[in-house]
């Protein structure tokens, strides 16, 4: 698979990617593209891309292929870049975990039907082409989200590209994707991001943080995460996000009542329940 691939934002997902091609075999010319020079001379140091240009329309001119790694509110800025100035047949993908505000912002280039939306479900809670590593997507799911005017090779390819990475890929429709990883990812990063927030700002934090222990530290861990990356998911994924954090918000008054009835029973049956649903899925989350 010899082709000229364009990843624009090569911070951790990007420069990933960029590095598991690589270590696949990719024989092609890989040129990365971001808003800084510092970071592309790195990852050309990393091996995770071969040239760099800080203009996307510079970087993606001869480009098969364009991977779009950036935050998702940057998304429609670089679209708008590159609308125009790709090559008639350069298929673009992207990685964020908002697929309808991608889509929608898809619109404005030239050939949709070489549009394939994408999201790869991995990740750590660090940032930057520092962080980067080749085996990040191995035995991960990586969900395509094409809509009725992608093309069938351009999908294909991107399809194989992300095969090579070790990726396991699978295919859904947008308003699936957005509503269940509003749930499964969305949701979790904004209760801890919440629940570090409120800690730090009770008059303890000190103390509150020096005795939190492993189960505290599991719960937190993706509070580390990149704050820009998320407060863009908050905005693109608004209503599948708004749907499921009122239906947390609600259970969670449930469980206060609970608490504050003192009703013993009916909190060991939730906690069962929620025991038996972990215990049967956990498998499944990789």
């Amino acid at each position: 698979m010899s082709e000229r691939l364009t990843i624009v934002g090569v911070g951790l997902i990007g420069g990933s990617f960029g590095l598991a091609l690589k270590a696949a075999g990719f024989d092609g010319e890989i040129v990365g593209c971001g808003r800084r020079e510092q970071p592309l001379e790195r990852a050309v140091e990393l091996g995770a891309i071969d040239h760099w240009s800080t203009d996307p329309a510079e970087a993606a001119a001869d480009a098969d292929t364009v991977l779009l790694a950036v935050p998702m509110l940057a998304m429609r800025k670089v679209l708008e870049q590159l609308a125009g100035t790709l090559p008639g047949d350069a298929i673009v993908t992207d990685a964020g975990s908002s697929k309808g505000s991608f889509v929608r912002d898809a619109r404005m280039l030239d050939n949709p039907g070489r549009v394939v939306p994408g999201h790869p479900i991995a990740g750590t809670e660090h940032s930057g082409v520092e962080a980067a590593f080749a085996t990040l997507f191995v035995d991960r799911r990586v969900i395509l989200t094409p809509t009725q005017d992608t093309d069938r090779q351009a999908l294909l390819r991107v399809e194989n590209l992300w095969r090579m990475t070790g990726a396991i890929v699978e295919t859904t429709d947008v308003q699936t994707h957005d509503r269940l990883l509003a749930a499964t990812s969305h949701l979790p990063h904004m209760l801890a991001f919440g629940l570090v927030a409120t800690l730090a700002g009770m008059q303890e934090e000190d103390d509150i943080f020096r005795y939190a222990a492993g189960g505290f530290r599991d719960f937190t861990r993706i509070a580390s995460s990149d704050p820009v990356m998320w407060r863009d998911v908050c905005i693109a994924n608004r209503d599948a996000l708004l749907e499921v954090l009122n239906r947390y918000h609600g259970d969670l008054q449930a469980l206060t009542e609970l608490i504050e009835r003192g009703d013993s029973e009916r909190i060991l049956e939730l906690f069962q329940r929620a025991k038996t649903a972990r215990d049967a899925h956990v498998g499944d989350l990789g």
